[in-house]
């Protein structure tokens, strides 16, 4: 897998690769919040228009539940909770379970995210997820109060629940810190969605 975007800014080049429709729910690029957020509602008219297989034609949805994944990771990206919420919670696989894992970690319901989580096991992408946390924690000001980040090559989503809900409370560096990762987890999810989708 490619290096994530860890800017809000990299996200509209990095969303190319999935087509018009796809990059233009991703542009401009916006830095999901550790918390839910407010509902981006100039993209709701076109979330609720989307139709995948459409959208990524010449290709096709060979794995509907990877496809929803994929809806529900563009419905959490826009701060519509409640509606990934609903599609992600019917998705029986790790994947369903990881991008419900993220909606309840920013509801923020830490223990149902853990929950979650735990049901996920070890994901395809916490490996290049992993990779890039570290690398936003090299350069961050709040590297002290994340070294875990640093020293262990492993990613630990209930390390990260517990760091976000500290961040939370904190706000500054450590929150723009958990915010950057959080953004190189939601693309890494959504390529690893999208490539299952249409495999």
């Amino acid at each position: 897998m490619e290096r994530p975007p860890l800017t809000a800014d990299d996200v509209p080049v990095w969303a190319q690769q999935f087509g018009p429709q796809i990059a233009a729910l991703l542009t401009p690029g916006r830095l999901p919040p550790l918390g839910p957020g407010t509902p981006n509602k100039p993209a709701l008219a076109r979330l609720e228009a989307l139709d995948l297989q459409a959208a990524i034609t010449p290709a096709r949805v060979c794995d509907p539940d990877h496809a929803q994944a994929c809806v529900a990771g563009l419905w959490l990206y826009h701060d519509f909770l409640d509606r990934s919420h609903s599609i992600s919670q019917h998705i029986p696989s790790t994947t369903g379970s990881y991008w419900h894992g993220i909606m309840h970690r920013r509801e923020p319901d830490y223990a149902n995210a853990k929950y979650w989580f735990h049901r996920v096991g070890r994901h395809p992408v916490f490996e290049p997820l992993g990779r890039a946390a570290c690398a936003a924690a090299e350069r961050h000001p709040a590297r002290r109060k994340a070294k875990w980040l640093l020293n262990d090559a492993a990613w630990d989503p209930f390390r990260f629940v517990d760091l976000c809900s500290e961040a939370a409370v904190e706000q500054g560096p450590l929150a723009e810190l958990c915010c950057e990762i959080q953004l190189a987890e939601w693309c890494l999810l959504f390529a690893y969605s999208f490539q299952q989708a249409v495999a």
